[in-house]
């Protein structure tokens, strides 16, 4: 879920060409979730194997990866490792939905409501350890640096950015700004369309959000910043503060000298400066390899056609389409690492 900032923050529309042979570092939770999600058939039942296991993550990490990697983006994919305590309230949260949602489509099924089908299958999405751990294999396959956070993925990627080691990180989440994230890159995604509930798309654009700037628009200092995610709702206290939007709060830290003093008045019933320590001192790793292969064909078809029965000449195609698209950009001095 994460915080939400984008009424407040100040957004500019880029194209795919400003992150040509930039290094990119990917939330790879946040995109497994996407994917899903969204890759359903229109009855809602996500892509499967025939013995029933769940492919929509694979097949959009296989083709988003091969397509942005076309594009000459370096793509580095971060893991979440142990969660925060305080997190653990958003999991049993996000579990009850799924129950909910679980029921509602059961019912939908029996009304053979095809529309309520498809909204309550994806409020039913789980990520489970094995959707993971096949996931890593076909990023390291892909020939793409896998690292893993000692905790929240988001905190490590921000950690990566401020050191130079990644151009931006690339999250639908605002959080990468609590962590520190100097840049931090939305919808990357070469369809440029979102499905959203109902099975309805919008049209979305690439978006660069800088840091520095949103600070110097809002007049805010980081730690402000941090103070006003906690107000406006986190991932550690949902919902924030009852009747506090992002304009509410923001008004409240630029005229506010003592946080505590603040978030004593408003009775709140978390401790702030708990979850204030995750986005500030959120645990990170220096170690890590940020080395690119080329594709091993033959793995990526061993997960996908000979395990999961993918349609080989499809998957072949993408493949062939991405070293084409990888040939005719080194003829242009773009770094070849197929």
């Amino acid at each position: 879920m994460g915080v939400n900032l984008g009424d407040i923050t100040t957004r500019k529309e880029i194209v795919f060409n400003h992150l040509r042979d930039r290094v990119i570092g990917v939330d790879a939770y946040n995109s497994l979730y996407q994917f899903l999600a969204s890759i359903r058939g229109l009855d809602g039942t996500p892509l499967q194997d025939s013995k029933g296991n769940v492919t929509s993550h694979l097949q959009g990490l296989f083709s988003r990866s091969l397509n942005l990697m076309g594009k000459g983006l370096k793509l580095v994919y971060a893991f979440d490792g142990e969660p925060p305590k305080l997190k653990t309230a958003e999991r049993d949260r996000r579990k009850g939905l799924k129950i909910e949602a679980g029921d509602k489509y059961r019912e939908a099924v029996g009304k053979e409501d095809v529309e309520s089908m498809y909204k309550y299958s994806s409020r039913m999405t789980r990520l489970t350890k094995d959707l993971v751990q096949e996931a890593e294999k076909l990023v390291v396959a892909l020939g793409l640096p896998c690292v893993q956070s000692p905790s929240e993925a988001d905190a490590q990627i921000s950690y990566m950015c401020k050191q130079g080691d990644v151009y931006c990180a690339a999250s639908m989440d605002y959080d990468c700004l609590l962590f520190g994230s100097p840049k931090l890159v939305r919808n990357l995604t070469l369809s440029q369309k979102r499905r959203m509930p109902g099975g309805k798309f919008v049209l979305t654009y690439l978006e660069l959000i800088q840091l520095e700037e949103v600070l110097k628009e809002l007049g805010l200092n980081q730690e402000q910043l941090i103070s006003l995610g906690i107000l406006v709702g986190t991932d550690f206290n949902i919902g924030g503060v009852s009747g506090i939007g992002p304009k509410k709060a923001l008004k409240l830290v630029k005229d506010c000298n003592d946080f505590d003093k603040l978030f004593k008045e408003l009775n709140v019933n978390f401790d702030w400066k708990e979850i204030f320590d995750i986005f500030d001192k959120c645990p990170h790793t220096s170690k890590y390899d940020l080395t690119w292969k080329k594709v091993d064909e033959e793995k990526v078809k061993k997960i996908l056609v000979d395990k999961h029965e993918f349609n080989e000449e499809r998957v072949q195609n993408i493949l062939d389409k991405y070293k084409k698209e990888l040939e005719q950009n080194s003829q242009t001095g773009l770094h070849n690492y197929f």
